[in-house]
């Protein structure tokens, strides 16, 4: 492909090496980026150009004086020219709504998150665990 232009998006960020086609895509379509942004991880991009991005938050309690970690988790949108994978930490800007559930663009690739497999497939033993304890349940209930 010929080396395209890139726009300027108002932001601090690096522009892509590669370029796309894409309609959607802050640096070689016509999508437009506004608001909030944020740098999170990207846990899913099995979806067409979509992206599942998580980021933990501290959420203060009153009553006990604590502040406690909570997640965040929301679709963006993928352009072919950063195709952002699994395990990548990004950052993310808000934009007009692309579809129902997308609001959120990837403009920039961070980095890695560091043992990223590792807590998948913590998480993915521990849903096992939790449905062979719920089999368990269902074939043994308590006699009363």
């Amino acid at each position: 492909m010929a080396k395209q232009s890139t726009k300027n998006i108002g932001m601090d960020v690096a522009s892509p090496k590669e370029a796309c086609e894409d309609i959607n895509c802050p640096f070689h379509g016509s999508l437009k980026v506004r608001g909030r942004t944020f740098t999170g991880v990207v846990l899913s991009s099995k979806m067409h150009k979509t992206c599942i991005v998580e980021w933990e938050r501290s959420y203060f309690l009153q009553k006990y004086e604590r502040s406690e970690k909570r997640k965040s988790k929301v679709k963006a949108h993928n352009p072919p020219c950063i195709n952002a994978e699994e395990g990548d930490l990004v950052k993310i800007a808000e934009c007009r709504p692309l579809s129902k559930t997308k609001n959120f663009v990837i403009i920039e690739k961070v980095g890695r998150e560091k043992l990223f497999t590792e807590k998948m497939e913590a998480r993915q033993e521990s849903k096992v665990k939790d449905k062979e304890k719920v089999e368990e349940k269902e074939e043994h209930p308590k006699e009363e």
